[in-house]
């Protein structure tokens, strides 16, 4: 009521406002609001209605943005401040004060909130939006979940699958029209509405006011924005700077429809109520501005086409009453004038835009259809304007978001959905306009998906807005703008006209929206009913389809290839299956039962109707014109479909659906012609029309369209056959195949038609499709299932197939709602019975298998069916693929060992409506045929295959297998009139026709032909010749002498039996007749005189089969009638259902059933047998064919030359590669050896892979080892616990990189330059853990000057490779391994380092002075050779391979210090790296694969001969401290102010290992090394007994301090770990050390007691790193190799290997480590003097003091994230997860698997210096690697420095699939083995080795 008063007040003239003043706008907002609510909640409230109408005038008023819209919309864009916008945000603010009635707007959207009851979700969301789908909770096939819905319903064990939305849509929760409620959340589980409390009527009542008014506004601005444009196109721009001004508003609106239920209905009310809109739109005389924004929209509507009601009266028509018929409606259209204007317009804009080389469009008259649906629109309500506008503006999103939120209001859903249906032909008139009509088709859909799903809201709509009229008018409408002339058969007289697929209408599937809506309702019974019943729909539908019937005409070029490829096809065929086949299967459908009878008569009644009118239109009789083909027949496929529906369903007549023969006769014609072209393109003879029409022959029996293509034609062309003349239809097909003159007995023919080198594959395709027509039976009685086990055998038989792309070919019923679903139970449990499962496996090499599906055995035993895999096939080699996989099984299985031929398959039973198909194989016709065709197999005519022959022998089974029941052998005397050939054979029975004998035969042959000479009949034939006509050939002669045979001519037995048709079924056959065929058929004038001759056969098919069995197993008198031996055979034939073998079995088997059916074939058979069959007589050989068959043998001699060839050259490849190595798989092979160590070589040989030579490595012309170069930080990934790290999926869990190996280093390092000199420091570590660099080699080696040339033929070709050359990157020449540098080998004999290798007797002192005077001589560079050169610029290359910051640790930049620790670390991380993949422990022993492929000897030679170059001091040499005692004590302590240098006891042990050993002159001496271990040892001892001693409490020191002392006088206490261990502790009391016993000491204690058994493990344990590290150095300094050991006793195996132990001490049982120690100088002494520099240091610094302490290794093997189960959790919290640079959602989310940081992969938003952060981080976490899991792709990517490359996925499906960018949405389960794999390559670093498909990335991931 309220709502009314205040609509009544607007009408009337505003009152002046005396309560407020114009000022008062300023007034305080939610003020004025609450007086307003106020007034309107009296009883009386009008004044307070009036009051409330003046305020919304003024702030709603749309005058202040038409100034600045007449200034130009710029102001408008640009006014931030005081301009338009300024306005517009204060109206909205008023609009939210005045709802919520002077109290807070939030508080108010809660209020509201509170009253909603509604139980839909109705969630609406866009383009990209990540949803679900469950077949099985979904009745419409639209059903789709948002996420938090899905997941918090209960789906498990269904059949469901996330996807990306493409076009948007809504969340379908709680509407049960669309999906069972047992599919429902938690939260949508209906609630009843008696809960929910009513709403009190004043809190929404202000609304009720306010919103007319604001929306009224909104289109205002519409309409104002709106400009009609000139060129009829709005130009996008000003369209969307409108739609910006208006963001804020429609946001606001759909932030009211969010509040709930009880706001939507208020919202509905507003916009259906018809009073308001009248009111408001008409009521406003004095307004100019209101009255131009009414023009301009009467503007608008005009220029749309549409006709304003109003101005209908022009015309002199009343509006109909919305109860009349569309018949009425229809009637009062006609009269309607628009049509005119409205074509008008509409040729304009097209023909504008024609292009040149465009047939002229044809225009339809339009009488027929319904103008008011195209041209009538009325608004009568704001959703009505408000939807006109939408579509005007080309849908923007927010308005469609807007629309669609509204949705779950049912009031509001029944008004939206019958205003778009009364929009639908406007909404089809703008999207052919539109610019952007794919997004705009996206938008349309995602609206009427939300109607039209729904059968109920359908059904209404269909019954109350005539629907179905609409949408088929509209559709009709749509195609004929894009008409053109057909130019099939008769070009010029032509009348049928068919769409034009070269139109941008049909390229870019403009259509899709409006034919996916017609689709969509067909799929509701009750909707699809209607259509069905309604005669005038039926025939304006098939009217529509006759317009692509014929479309995409092809025309066979003959001379010139074509200029141009037009790609029309792809439209042709897409349009075909979706606005043609689709909606067809929907009706079909509904089909199903006896009840729905009449539905099939109707449709075939007018289809047959339409076919009728095309074939008059197209001017079609009897032939087609030749050369031309189209594949798009889709009323003869609505027509076969529909009655094969009716005999397998509705039980339907056959005949009494059928036409008569006449129309049979033209119906077979087309479908025939494609069967004909398929063959002819497949034999090249089409080659000049380009690849395109492959493309075409390949569409066309694709999985996709084969059911609505392929199979209804060969359907329909059975179906003709089983009810025409079968001699008709067979002379009928081989004309078609043009291959009637080759069935000829003579030895040469001419063929008018054909080339010679087509004949053989046309016979080929004309022999295929009559078997494939005789034993298809896919509509011919075989039930779905057998039919889904049939296309799933025939797929699995041409390869393994993973299940999803099985389910992709095979061609389910499109129909959605058939219920055949891809996945759906029928399909499991067919392919578990016919299928094994292979699980996905993994080859070393890296390549990925799939899971596949493989045929089980008894598939390939009894049901491989080659016909069905023919049919099938796109591509022609995946039927050699099944045959040779066929071959394979039988050799496998021992059931036949040689070729097989395709093997004979028993068929399902015929429906009985089609048993007359089987007439075809009991017709003389086919019978002369075969016949002909072994008779020329045998006397090996030219062109003719064994496939020929394989085809034949079919035939002639399927005739034995299908024959009538008992054979009447007085049959043979009846020779009725009409038998035209009866000299031929006496019957149709093929059981009798076999055995009957044919002696002479009359052929036409030219005149050169072999057979005239030796004619010695030819007297009898003079009388023949002279019945000759210009046809060429003669007619059937009269009989002669009974044996002899007529040249039996197929055209001419055609043309009679087509004329006896038609004669019978019409009188007027004088007109059908055409003569034109004589002129097509003549021969050409160069073709030599024919004449007649006669052969002498005296054949029978038995003996001819006979013969052949000779011929083909080569011995005479082969064939033995096997009844003779066994009688039983005759009696209980086990004839197998299915047979392999190859053509000698199929042979015996037709003759055993010929025996069979009749005593008189068995009698036959036995006499030919008897007859010891004389030699097949030697033909004549003339020139021609000698000259043939030399060739034949020169070309075997060819053959075998080739084949003797390629056996040698296959065994010298495999000795090579028996040498060489595999490059793929890094674990498993045997590679070069690179240097031999027998003693009689002098020097090491190489061979260089490039020149071939062999030669030692000298200075002038060094050789090199191929190496290739890179940063690694899998060393600094170690952590040091067990648990491996996951990766985070929740908020919660972090990764903290602290505990890494690279972090804990790094920490050390810097402690120590804080406290300690820098150069010192830089001795005491070792770096590399993070960005070390890693040598790896293949091994192969070459001249250094060959490598440059190498490189340089790289740079200068020009085929892209996968490396960038520039940058120093090849492939090995020899095995391809990816590669970037040369490591040059040192010249050296073998036989020095063996006298090297012979133990001295010196003592260990003289040794220690040897090695310190060896340090200290300077390493001269030497001088400048080629390989002193070499090695500078290798170490180049080392240190660029690396980032600087990896190398530069020292303070003072570039200085010595650096590039020393640097050198030495490069050693370090390749020893460390190689321990790694050893697996962490040197327990397998033996030289392992990796260290034959070492490279380390050689890179020690580069290292050492850089390192020379720096000598240290020799007053800061280490080795000083270790073997020396040093006096001076006091001189240290003196400079203060200097920086100490590092104690001893803080050194890492195996650093100084490598500086004392990169310092020796090199080659390096056993003795010498051992003594460097030795001395290092008692060090790394030391440590360790300090690292105990810290480690225990005071009380356990106290206790060791005493025992230790009471044994320090024995004789060995040096070697007692006791009495060291207590003398450590008394050193270390005296300073600092052990002070810091605080609380937080406590903590380090380790809890446990510690007994003697446990201290000497853990020293053991302390001191195995640096064994393993030495051990390992050893082996490649001197090539020993590595005992193997158990792990318990891996120390002292090692210790003894090394030479620490003494050799006699193996026996001792306790094993001690202390027995290792050998000191240089005496124990006690040189541990105080190292302890005393800790203590000085902890004087000062006690807890670093502590810190610093070297403590035990404890790293554990490098691991890659651990990954959850189901990919699932990654995905949903990843892929909302915002990025913490621009917090935005990422496009392309990417996680690094080593450390689990989020990166946006191409993200803009993250770009540093052009580096986007994947690259970046793949630098700072992993020095150049990275590796990244693709959230959005489950697909894995590798980064290598400037390369990537896609991995794979470790995630896959039940069925072992991967499924890349989430296609098919199904739940992925981690795969393990393949994430072992990928840690694998990571620690192994061979991902440039395994992975082939590498780019650049330009820095741009």
């Amino acid at each position: 009521m309220a709502a009314a008063a205040a609509a009544a007040a607007v009408g009337g003239p505003q009152p002046s406002q005396p309560e407020l003043p114009a000022p008062g706008l300023a007034l305080d907002k939610a003020a004025t609001a609450a007086h307003l609510k106020a007034a309107l909640s009296r009883p009386d409230n009008r004044a307070g209605a009036e009051e409330l109408q003046a305020l919304l005038e003024r702030v709603l008023s749309a005058e202040r943005p038409l100034t600045a819209a007449a200034d130009g919309e710029e102001a408008a864009v640009a006014g931030g401040g005081g301009g338009p916008g300024a306005a517009e945000e204060e109206a909205l603010e008023w609009c939210k004060c005045l709802l919520a009635g002077g109290g807070g707007y939030d508080e108010f959207c809660a209020a509201v909130r509170a009253y909603d009851p509604a139980a839909l979700c109705g969630l609406v969301w866009t383009a990209n939006f990540v949803a679900y789908r469950c077949r099985t909770c979904g009745i419409s096939p639209c059903m789709s979940l948002c996420a938090e819905c899905f997941h918090q319903g209960d789906h498990t064990g269904h059949d469901f699958n996330m996807f990306r939305s493409q076009a948007g849509g809504a969340c379908d929760c709680g509407d049960s029209n669309v999906m069972r409620e047992s599919g429902f959340c938690k939260r949508h589980q209906i609630k009843s509405s008696s809960n929910i409390p009513c709403v009190p009527k004043d809190l929404l009542m202000m609304s009720e006011f306010v919103l007319p008014r604001f929306i009224f506004c909104l289109i205002q601005y519409l309409r104002e924005g709106y400009n009609e444009p000139a060129a009829d196109v709005p130009s996008e721009k000003d369209l969307n700077k409108v739609l910006q001004l208006l963001e804020p508003q429609i946001s606001f609106l759909e932030d009211l429809t969010k509040m709930g239920g009880a706001m939507r209905s208020v919202l509905t009310q507003v916009l259906t109520n018809q009073q308001n809109y009248k009111d408001l739109t008409s009521g406003l005389g004095e307004n100019a501005c209101a009255k131009k924004s009414h023009e301009k929209y009467l503007i608008a509507l005009k220029s749309s086409g549409l006709t304003y009601p109003e101005d209908k009266l022009v015309y002199g028509i009343q509006e109909p009453s919305a109860g009349t018929s569309t018949l009425a409606a229809q009637g009062f259209a006609g009269a309607t004038g628009t049509l005119g204007q409205l074509d008008s317009s509409d040729e304009e804009d097209q023909d504008g835009s024609q292009g040149l080389g465009k047939r002229k469009r044809v225009k339809l008259s339009s009488s027929t259809k319904d103008q008011s649906i195209m041209d009538v629109l009325k608004h009568k309500s704001f959703l009505e304007e408000l939807l006109f506008w939408t579509i005007k503006y080309e849908f923007p999103q927010k308005m469609v978001t807007f629309l669609l939120n509204m949705l779950p209001d049912q009031e509001y859903k029944v008004a939206f959905t019958k205003t778009f249906v009364q929009h639908y032909a406007f909404i089809m008139k703008t999207l052919k306009k539109s610019h952007e009509s794919d997004t705009m088709s996206n938008r349309i859909v995602h609206i009427s998906v939300q109607l039209f799903s729904n059968e109920e809201l359908a059904r209404q709509v269909t019954e109350e807005c005539q629907l179905l009229d609409i949408m088929v008018t509209v559709l009709l409408y749509m195609m004929e703008s894009c008409l053109i002339k057909s130019e099939l058969q008769d070009e010029e007289n032509s009348l049928h006209v068919v769409v034009n697929c070269g139109e941008a209408l049909l390229k870019n599937n403009t259509y899709w929206p409006l034919v996916s809506d017609f689709i969509n309702i067909l799929s509701h019974q009750s909707v699809a009913k209607r259509f069905l019943e309604d005669h005038g729909l039926l025939v304006t539908w098939m009217n529509f389809v006759s317009f692509f019937q014929g479309m995409n005409l092809n025309k066979r070029e003959l001379n010139e290839h074509v200029e141009f490829e037009s790609q029309t096809y792809y439209a042709a065929f897409a349009a075909e299956l979706e606005a043609c086949a689709q909606p067809m299967w929907g009706l079909l459908s509904h089909c199903k039962v006896r009840e729905t009878q009449e539905y099939t008569r109707n449709v075939v009644r007018y289809c047959l109707e339409a076919l009728q009118d095309w074939f008059d239109a197209i001017n079609f009789v009897d032939e087609p014109a030749p050369n031309q083909v189209t594949f798009h027949l889709p009323l003869h496929r609505y027509y076969a479909m529909f009655l094969s529906k009716a005999v397998k369903c509705q039980e339907l007549d056959l005949d009494s659906v059928l036409p008569d023969q006449e129309m049979l006769m033209k119906l077979m014609i087309h479908p025939l012609q494609i069967q004909a072209s398929l063959a002819e393109i497949h034999s090249n003879m089409w080659v000049r029309n380009g690849l395109q029409i492959k493309g075409q022959a390949m569409t066309y029996v694709q999985s996709h369209f084969c059911n609505s293509m392929i199979d209804p034609d060969i359907y329909l062309l059975q179906v003709c056959a089983s009810r025409l003349d079968p001699d008709y239809f067979i002379s009928s097909v081989f004309e078609r195949f043009k291959v009637v003159d080759l069935l000829t007995m003579a030895s040469q023919h001419q063929n008018t038609v054909l080339d010679a080198e087509h004949e053989r594959s046309m016979l080929e395709g004309a022999l295929t499709f009559l078997v494939i027509l005789l034993s298809l039976r896919l509509h011919l009685g075989m039930s779905d299932d057998e039919i889904l086990r049939a296309e799933m055998v025939a797929q699995l038989c041409m390869n393994d197939r993973t299940h999803s792309s099985l389910l992709d070919l095979i061609p389910e019923n499109p129909n959605p709602k058939s219920g055949i679903i891809p996945g759906s139970y029928s399909f499991e449990s067919v392919l578990s019975a016919v299928a094994d499962f292979k699980a996905p496996v993994f080859e070393p090499g890296g390549s990925m298998q799939q899971g596949m599906y493989t045929p089980k055995a008894e598939v390939w035993d009894q049901e491989f069916d080659p016909v069905m895999v023919i049919l099938r096939t796109v591509y022609r080699r995946d039927v050699q693929s099944a045959m040779d996989r066929y071959t394979a099984f039988l050799k496998q299985s021992g059931k036949f060992p040689g070729n097989p031929w395709p093997p004979y398959k028993k068929r399902t039973p015929l429906h009985p409506s089609y048993k007359g198909l089987m007439r075809l194989l009991h017709c003389k016709t086919l019978h002369i045929v075969l016949f002909t065709l072994l008779y020329k197999i045998l006397m090996d005519h030219q062109n003719l295959s064994e496939h020929v022959l394989c085809m034949v022998l079919y035939l002639i089974e399927l005739g034995l297998e299908n024959s009538a029941e008992e054979e009447s052998d007085e049959e043979a005397s009846v020779c009725g009139p009409e038998r035209c050939h009866d000299s031929w054979f006496p019957g149709s029975n093929l059981v009798s026709n076999m055995r009957h004998f044919i002696n002479y035969v009359r052929v036409r042959v030219p005149e050169t032909a072999p057979e005239v000479k030796r004619d010695s009949l030819a007297s009898t034939s003079s009388d023949s010749l002279s019945s000759l006509q210009s046809s060429r050939r003669p007619k059937v002669l009269q009989r002669e002498n009974s044996g002899t045979a007529q040249v039996f001519s197929l055209v001419a037995e055609r043309r009679k039996k087509f004329q006896e048709i038609i004669n019978r079924s019409s009188s007027e056959a004088n007109q059908v007749v055409r003569p034109k065929t004589s002129s097509k058929w003549s021969a050409p004038g160069s073709a030599p005189q024919l004449t007649t001759a006669i052969l002498e056969i005296k054949e029978s098919i038995l003996s001819l089969l006979i013969k052949l069995h000779h011929k083909l197993s080569g011995k005479q008198n082969s064939y033995y009638p096997p009844w003779l031996d066994d009688i039983e055979i005759l009696i209980q034939p086990e004839i197998p259902k299915y047979n392999h073998g190859d053509g000698i079995t199929a042979v015996e088997r037709i003759l055993l059933k010929a025996a069979l059916q009749s005593r008189m074939n068995k009698r036959i058979i036995e006499e030919i047998c008897r007859k010891v069959t004389p030699p097949v007589p030697p033909k004549k050989i003339t020139a021609a064919e000698k000259k043939t068959l030399d060739k034949e043998e020169r070309r075997q001699k060819a053959r075998e030359r080739q084949q003797k060839l390629l056996a040698e050259f296959a065994s010298r490849q495999k000795s090579f590669m028996e040498t060489a190595m595999d490059v793929d798989s890094p674990e498993n092979d045997i590679p070069m050896e690179i240097t031999t160590a027998e003693p009689q070589v002098s020097e090491a040989v190489y061979d260089c892979v490039i020149c071939g030579q062999s030669g030692p490595s000298s200075e002038d012309r060094p050789t090199g080892l191929v190496v290739l170069l890179q940063a690694s930080s899998v060393l600094g990934q170690c952590r040091d616990n067990i648990e491996p790290k996951k990766l985070p999926i929740t908020e919660e869990e972090q990764i903290y990189p602290w505990d890494t190996c690279a972090a804990v280093h790094d920490v050390r390092l810097s402690l120590l330059q804080r406290y300690f000199k820098d150069s010192s420091c830089l001795l005491a570590v070792s770096i590399g853990w993070e960005g070390g660099v890693y040598v790896q080699t293949c091994g192969h080696t070459l001249h250094i000057d060959c490598h440059k040339s190498y490189m340089e033929s790289l740079r200068n070709d020009q085929v892209l490779q996968g490396f960038s050359v520039d940058k120093g990157e090849f492939t090995c020449p020899l095995c391809r391994q990816f590669a970037n540098s040369v490591l040059p080998c040192y010249p050296g004999s073998n036989v020095e380092s063996n006298l090297w290798q012979r133990p001295s007797n010196k003592s260990i002192q003289d040794l220690i002075k040897e090695v310190e005077e060896l340090q200290g001589r300077p390493g001269a560079f030497p001088s400048e050779t080629n390989l002193s050169k070499e090695m500078e610029s290798v170490m180049k290359d080392i240190k660029n391979t690396t980032q600087k910051k990896y190398r530069d640790y020292s303070k003072t930049p570039g200085s010595p210090d650096n590039d020393f620790l640097f050198m030495y670390s490069v050693a370090r991380t390749n020893l460390e790296l190689e321990l790694i993949h050893r697996g962490g422990n040197l327990c397998s022993g033996g030289a392992s694969t990796a260290g034959k492929r070492s490279c380390l000897n050689q890179l020690f030679h580069v290292l050492a001969l850089h390192m020379r170059l720096y000598s240290i001091d020799s007053e800061y040499n280490p080795w000083r401290k270790l073997t020396q005692l040093v006096e001076e004590v006091n001189s240290q302590q003196g400079n203060e102010e200097q920086q100490p240098e590092v104690p001893i006891l803080y050194h890492d042990v195996t650093s100084l290992l490598l500086i004392q050993i990169l310092m020796m002159p090199q080659p390096l001496r056993k003795d010498h090394f051992t003594c460097i271990v030795k001395v290092l040892f008692t060090l790394l001892y030391t440590q360790a007994l300090v690292a105990l001693s810290v480690k225990c409490n005071e009380e356990d020191r106290s206790a060791w301090k005493h025992t230790g002392a009471l044994k320090k006088n024995t004789c060995d206490a040096e070697k007692s770990y006791e009495v060291l261990l207590s003398f450590v502790i008394s050193e270390l009391s005296k300073g600092k050390l052990y002070h810091e016993e605080g609380t937080q000491e406590c903590a380090m204690v380790s809890p446990i007691a510690w007994s003697p058994e446990s201290m000497e493990k853990y020293l053991q344990d302390f001191c195995l790193p640096f064994l393993r590290i030495t051990s390992l150095l050893q082996h490649h300094l001197f090539g020993e190799d590595l005992p193997s050991c158990q792990e318990e006793e891996e120390f002292s195996i090692l210790s003894s290997c090394l030479g620490l132990l003494p050799t006699f001490y193996q026996t001792e049982h306790p094993f001690i480590s202390a027995s290792c120690l050998d000191w240089p100088v005496p124990a006690f002494d040189i541990i105080s003097q190292w302890c005393f520099e800790i203590n000085s240091f902890t004087e000062r610094h006690a807890e670093q003091g502590k810190a610093l302490l070297i403590q035990e290794a404890r790293w554990k093997l490098p691991h890659l994230l651990q990954l959850p189960e189901n990919y699932n959790t990654i995905f949903q919290y990843y892929h909302r997860k915002t990025c913490s640079v621009c917090t935005k959602v990422p496009k392309d989310p990417a996680v690094c698997l080593v450390c689990g940081t989020f990166v946006c992969l191409k993200g803009l938003c993250c770009k540093q210096q052009s580096y986007c952060e994947c690259v970046l981080h793949s630098q700072n976490c992993g020095a150049g690697t990275g590796i990244f899991l693709l959230i959005n792709a489950s697909v894995i990517i590798i980064i290598r420095g400037h390369r990537f490359c896609l991995w794979g996925s470790v995630y896959l499906d039940a069925h072992g699939e991967e499924d890349r960018d989430l296609r098919r949405g199904k739940p992925l389960y981690i795969c393990k083995e393949r994430y072992k794999v990928l840690e694998q390559q990571w620690i192994s670093h061979t991902f440039d080795h395994i992975n082939k498909r590498w780019g650049p990335h330009y820095n741009g991931l």
